[in-house]
């Protein structure tokens, strides 16, 4: 099952609108992000 969702990020007082796509299925879990997300995003990534 494919979902989208939008929120909103914070970056000082600025706020920008993000595309959130998630796919639930049987299987072995997976966590992937796409694009280029910070540092300190990939090394909090378990």
């Amino acid at each position: 099952m494919f979902v989208a969702v939008y929120g909103m990020a914070v970056s000082g007082i600025q706020a920008h609108i993000i595309r959130i796509e998630v796919d639930v299925s049987n299987g072995l879990p997976v966590f992937d992000m796409v694009g280029l997300p910070a540092t300190a995003v990939r090394e909090s990534r378990v």
